[in-house]
């Protein structure tokens, strides 16, 4: 069955939405259909370099738009539930920035908006469609680690706090620092990785060292220093699921992380064999006769991953499939980034219960 270009709307045109603009232009399943930006002028500059006819006013008339069929997210963490609610709400479907929410009771409302509309929802949680995330996971799915019972997955940056005193370091704004800017990645994709079992129990303690004295300013976003800072910049972090497997994660934004590189890392355990992986390297390791053996991992080759991450919502849209970053597992990634929070503000282990 043919089907006609997916027109897609996106909404913000700053630099995550100049590179959804990018990768969409590489689809000829899709097309962009139009664009807006609280700053209008920035909106009809990317319409002028990306050939895009229509440039909206505000993200409701675009959303009102019955041209387009799907729109991508890509605003302020404090917008994503409004913009998801009502994009699905006019009958769009919805390709949304992570994190989903910047709060559980948010994410809970997009994902009852979702279930109610009958439209697809997925988070762009690019890191799945990494050639060597295809790799690891084809490997889980094959059987050769076993049953992955221990996880520790993070994302260390010595100097990286972003835009400070910007939306990117203010609560309201952002709902966190590095735990819902990067950690949602690594946990993410741990619980892909470990085939997404139920967390039910979190113990969490985040710290805020480096930005309340602006220090550890990365080169990411425009500092406002006027402004303020009140988000953590290191959180640490176990889960524990419902199958008895645990996750350990930590994330940076700044830290004095001596001897520990700052690429994303993950290193899955399981009964038959072991795979691990930071950056571009992966390694896989398992016993025989002789004693532990290990192997590099090499990465499936394939498009970028941005590239595969759209072929794979617009597959779903056409099929009526789940993503398989869904709304549902953006839902408990909330759960347990708010978990997190909770837990360090409390000193104590929270429970989650799942009836």
């Amino acid at each position: 069955m043919t089907h006609s270009p997916l027109r897609i709307g996106i909404i913000g045109a700053g630099a995550i939405g100049n590179v959804h603009m990018d990768t969409i232009k590489k689809i000829p399943e899709a097309e962009i259909a139009a664009v807006t930006d609280a700053f209008l002028p920035l909106a009809q500059q990317r319409a002028q370099e990306h050939g895009i006819a229509t440039v909206h006013e505000s993200p409701q008339h675009l959303l009102e738009d019955a041209s387009i069929d799907a729109v991508v997210v890509c605003v302020p963490n404090q917008f994503h539930a409004s913009l998801a609610i009502e994009a699905l709400k006019q009958g769009k479907h919805v390709l949304l920035e992570k994190p989903m929410a910047i709060s559980l009771s948010d994410a809970r409302a997009i994902l009852d908006a979702k279930l109610a509309s009958g439209k697809t929802l997925m988070v762009a949680h690019q890191m799945r469609f990494l050639g060597l995330s295809r790799a690891i996971k084809d490997m889980i799915d094959d059987g050769k680690l076993g049953r992955i019972y221990n996880a520790k997955a993070g994302w260390w940056r010595k100097k990286g706090i972003p835009g400070w005193g910007s939306w990117f370091t203010r609560k309201d704004m952002a709902g966190g620092g590095p735990l819902i800017d990067i950690g949602v990645h690594m946990l993410d994709l741990s619980l892909y990785m470990m085939g997404n079992p139920r967390p039910v129990s979190v113990f969490g303690t985040t710290y805020a060292e480096f930005g309340p004295q602006r220090k550890g300013v990365g080169d990411w976003g425009t500092p406002n220093w006027d402004g303020y800072y009140d988000v953590e910049d290191l959180a640490t972090a176990l889960i524990k699921m419902d199958n008895g497997a645990t996750l350990t994660l930590e994330v940076s934004w700044a830290a004095h992380a001596a001897g520990l590189g700052e690429n994303p890392f993950i290193h899955l355990m399981g009964t038959e064999g072991g795979a691990s992986y930071s950056g571009s390297a992966g390694t896989y390791v398992t016993h025989d006769e002789q004693g532990v053996v290990e192997q590099d991992i090499v990465p499936l080759e394939g498009e970028e991953d941005r590239v595969l991450m759209f072929r794979h919502f617009i597959e779903c849209v056409q099929t009526g499939r789940e993503p398989i970053s869904s709304a549902l597992t953006g839902f408990t990634v909330n759960r347990v980034l708010d978990a997190i929070y909770e837990s360090s503000r409390t000193g104590s282990e929270v429970k989650l219960s799942w009836n």
